[in-house]
C-alpha cells in the first residue's frame, strides 16, 4: 500500500515552521533544499522535523487545516516538534 499524500513540516532558518500537502514529497524538498519555494527560498536552510503520510487526499487537507489552526499549532508544539 502507497501512501502518497503526505503532511509536512519544515523548521526553516529563522525559526518559523512551515506546514504544507504535497502528493511528492521527495521532489518537494528538493525544490525547497535549492530555493525553488518562494515561502521558504528566504529562510534556508530548511529542516524537514516532521512528515505525516496519508492514503487519502481529503484526510491529508483535513490535517493540514488542523496543524494550521490555534489548537493544532499547540498539538504541533507539544506532540509533533
Amino acid at each position: 500500500m502507497t501512501l502518497p499524500h503526505a503532511i509536512y513540516i519544515l523548521k526553516c532558518a529563522n525559526g518559523k515552521h512551515y506546514t504544507v500537502y504535497t502528493a511528492n514529497i521527495t521532489n518537494r524538498l528538493i525544490a525547497h533544499r535549492k530555493g525553488e519555494v518562494s515561502f521558504t527560498k528566504d529562510k534556508l536552510p530548511v529542516e524537514l522535523i516532521h512528515l505525516s503520510l496519508f492514503a487519502n487526499k481529503q484526510k491529508a487537507y483535513d490535517f493540514e487545516r488542523y496543524l494550521k489552526s490555534g489548537s493544532g499549532i499547540a498539538f504541533r508544539n507539544k506532540r509533533l516538534l
